[in-house]
């Protein structure tokens, strides 16, 4: 049975689930929703996410959301089956790096960037004002947090040494923030964020990722 993902092409969470997929080299099959009300809907909180977000992923009935959730799951289940990529490795030490690192996106990197992206790209795609207070302040704590990035990337490609979840996790709020918003001057002053940036961003399954579902 094909795997099911429930989310909407330029939602940055639905993004990461779709580039696990490519690199874990698994088939499946989106489905977006009809638009913001189908999510809120009495049926859609019933029955895919009790607080009305994406994505959803449903593997031969076995329902699960959240991305980084969903991430692991695909990981644990599907790691080595049809692809050599590792992204979360078996060496205990190893993986509880790229658990450090997954932490320190979410708690670090991944608010004030979020933040941003929402102002600078979805807001401006749907219209509504951007509010600069809320932009100026994101960037000055985005650029706090690559200054530390800046630091703990030096002499290194990606944030354990190889490629994994931690640094995938980071790709679709950057590169709608650097490609998209043109924020650019985030990378050209911190030379290892910005190698680090062009080694994750230039993998083939991501480009396929932006290619497919027009990432703009």
């Amino acid at each position: 049975m094909t795997i099911k993902i429930y989310g909407f092409s330029a939602s940055s969470n639905s993004l990461v689930v779709f580039h696990v997929l490519k690199e874990l080299g698994l088939p499946y099959e989106v489905i977006q929703p009809a638009g913001l009300e189908e999510i809120k809907s009495s049926d859609y909180l019933a029955t895919k996410h009790p607080f009305g977000k994406v994505p959803v992923l449903n593997d031969d009935g076995f329902q699960i959301y959240e991305c980084r959730a969903i991430a692991r799951y695909l990981i644990n289940k599907y790691q080595g089956t049809k692809t050599s990529t590792i992204l979360i490795p078996s060496d205990v030490h190893k993986a509880a790096l790229v658990e450090q690192f997954i932490s320190v996106d979410t708690s670090y990197y991944n608010p004030p960037i979020s933040k941003l992206t929402v102002q600078l790209v979805y807001f401006k795609r749907i219209g509504n004002e951007v509010d600069l207070k809320i932009v100026n302040e994101a960037r000055e704590e985005l650029e706090k947090v690559l200054d530390v990035y800046e630091k703990l990337l030096e002499g290194k490609d990606y944030l354990t040494g190889e490629f994994t979840l931690a640094d995938l996790l980071h790709i679709p709020y950057t590169y709608y923030a650097i490609n998209v918003a043109g924020e650019v001057d985030l990378l050209n002053k911190r030379p290892n964020v910005s190698r680090w940036w062009k080694n994750i961003s230039e993998r083939e399954c991501w480009k396929n990722v932006v290619t497919e579902y027009s990432v703009k």
